[in-house]
This record gives C-alpha cells, sequence and structure tokens, in this order.
C-alpha cells in the first residue's frame, strides 16, 4: 500500500549521497593506532564533543574552532592528533554515491521536488558536487542555524519547496532524523543503498521516475 499524498522529498548528504560516514569515521579511528571507535563514541557519548558538534553544526563555531575542542578531547582519551584539518581527515574515506545522484536527477526529470536537508560538518564537505543541480532547495543547518532532528529544519526545507510537510518524505541513514521528519507528518525512508531507497520511495509512497500522468509501459 502506498501514500499517494507524497510528492516530494527531502534528503541527507553526509551517508546517503556518499558512501558511510560511520564507516569513514571508524576507518579514521583505527588510523590513529587506537580504538577504532573513538571517533564516534565521543562524537555520541561525551557530553563536552556533543556541544562542540551542536555548536558547529548550528553555525554558532567554525570548523576550525570545533577541529581545536575536537582534537582536544581525542588526545583527552590518548589519541595524538593534530587540529588542523582534522574534520578533512575525518572524511578523507568519503566517496560520491552516483547511483543516488542518479536518483535524485530522475526524481527531478519526473518533477519531484527535491531539497538537501544537511547538518554541517567541517569544511570541503559538499566540494565535487554542484548543490543546485543536486536540489531544487538546499537547507545547511550551519546556515539556517538549526540542525536535524529538529522540526525547525524540516520545515524550512518544505517551505522552499512550497509544499506541506505531509506531501514530502525524507531519505537519512539516521533514524533519530527521520523520526524528527516525522514529528511534523513527513514520511521516512530509512537509506542503505540507492537501490533499496529507489524502491521504498516507489512501494510505500508513489513516489517514482515516471512524471505525473505518464501511463506505465
Amino acid at each position: 500500500m502506498t501514500d499517494g499524498a507524497r510528492t516530494s522529498v527531502l534528503v541527507d548528504f553526509g551517508g546517503v549521497i556518499t558512501s558511510s560516514v560511520l564507516r569513514a569515521f571508524t576507518d579514521f579511528g583505527a588510523s590513529l593506532g587506537g580504538d577504532p571507535r573513538l571517533p564516534l563514541d565521543l562524537l555520541g557519548g561525551d557530553e563536552a564533543t556533543r556541544t562542540l558538534l551542536a555548536d558547529h553544526e548550528c553555525g554558532r563555531i567554525d570548523a576550525g574552532a570545533f577541529e581545536r575542542g575536537f582534537a582536544e578531547r581525542l588526545r583527552a582519551h590518548g589519541a595524538d592528533v593534530a587540529a588542523e584539518g582534522l574534520t578533512a581527515r575525518m572524511q578523507a574515506g568519503l566517496s560520491i554515491d552516483r547511483d543516488m545522484l542518479a536518483l535524485l536527477g530522475d526524481l527531478r526529470a519526473a518533477g519531484r521536488p527535491v531539497a538537501l536537508v544537511s547538518n554541517s560538518f567541517g569544511t570541503g564537505t559538499y566540494d565535487g558536487v554542484d548543490l543546485a543541480d543536486l536540489a531544487d532547495a538546499v537547507v545547511i543547518s550551519g546556515e539556517v542555524g538549526i540542525r536535524k532532528p529538529s522540526r525547525r529544519i524540516y520545515a524550512i526545507a518544505c517551505e522552499r519547496l512550497g509544499i506541506d510537510p505531509g506531501e514530502a518524505v525524507m531519505i537519512d541513514d539516521l533514524q533519530q532524523n527521520l523520526d524528527g521528519a516525522a514529528r511534523l507528518g513527513i514520511g521516512g525512508v530509512l537509506h542503505t543503498s540507492a537501490t533499496d531507497t529507489r524502491r521504498q520511495l516507489a512501494e510505500r509512497f508513489g513516489i517514482t521516475t515516471r512524471r505525473s500522468g505518464a501511463r506505465a509501459q
């Protein structure tokens, strides 16, 4: 059964349009010579690091300030790491998922509006991708001062697309971000691959890459 009211797509960047952020951060952790999960454990469970991340994602501190603070937290847990360029090194293992770019292009060609909804992280995150070519609207947390999973950031994306939240589906690799969107009535697709996401959009929400009104061949 599909929800025929859905017409538009909101999409995350890191871990959806790119390869796995969790894997990249774990690989970076392994390069430090200790527990590979240390960066993720600090980002997820260390209060000081979580505050740094929230402040950075909301644009209250810049990438340099986050890098200096996070490097200090890593050193406090036994990892000898330089602050300069830290976020770039953490993201060095990421690659762009060309199948997801193709899916988003197909959706837009079929008249399905797409908005990028992404939490800021470091510098150079979006290098190599033309965001204006990727989506009809771009909402970056550091630019609007609000981060996922706050309901307001999804509302901004819907406003920029000119749609009601009930018309949208959010694609994200983190359940907590889908939960935030769901509080506005936005449908959710937990991303694992472009193929599965394409299937879920069509089967669960009736969002296909066929133009509205076109007959299936």
